[in-house]
């Protein structure tokens, strides 16, 4: 399984808002904890803006004719689901 992805980012900042809420943090592990948050947040939005740029790129390349797939974030899908025919180029 691969990580790093966008839906691993989304796990990374719920963490970072649960230290945040414990109620039993020192002052100076509070200090620590809101360092640290502003660093995961700096980096989430350097993720962020890669990723709408990927999508940027591949509308363009889409509203040219061509295949956008190779240009798009990687998309985990759940194995226990079906897979989105839409993701596989079929409209639904």
């Amino acid at each position: 399984m691969t990580k790093n992805r966008l839906t691993d980012l989304n796990d990374h900042l719920f963490a970072q808002l649960e230290r945040l809420g414990n109620e039993d943090l020192t002052t100076e592990q509070i200090e620590t904890e809101v360092k640290r948050g502003n660093a995961v947040v700096a980096v989430a939005d350097q993720i962020l803006r890669h990723a709408t740029l990927q999508v940027q790129a591949a509308k363009i390349i889409s509203d040219h004719g061509l295949d956008p797939r190779s240009h798009l974030p990687q998309v985990e899908i759940n194995p226990l689901h079906k897979p989105l025919r839409a993701l596989n180029g079929v409209k639904q």
